[in-house]
């Protein structure tokens, strides 16, 4: 059996890593991969506990990101490519709805 340190370790490092992507990277695509790798991070952390406690109840909050994270994902690729089909760019930095 894998000490939960371990996978607690990995889970801050692919936490990590998406944090290094959303706030480095500048296309809105990398960011939301970002956001994604960073929840199920928090979802690999989730299991680990569950799985030391003894109980389900990591499994049923995983289910629950899981069922958010579809959606996020589907909304949030959804704007974007409503705002690419208008602007041509999928740079976060040329962004900015406020000014036409």
């Amino acid at each position: 059996m894998v000490p939960i340190s371990y996978v607690f370790g990995l889970s801050a490092a692919l936490f990590g890593i998406g944090v290094c992507g959303v706030l480095v990277r500048r296309n809105i695509i990398v960011m939301i991969m970002s956001i994604e790798l960073m929840l199920n991070a928090a979802n690999l952390a989730f299991v680990a506990l569950g799985r030391s406690l003894g109980s389900t109840d990591g499994q049923v909050i995983v289910f629950f990101v899981i069922t958010v994270a579809a959606a996020e994902a589907a909304v949030g690729l959804a704007i974007v490519i409503s705002i690419f089909r208008s602007r041509e760019t999928a740079n976060a930095d040329e962004f900015n709805l406020m000014r036409w």
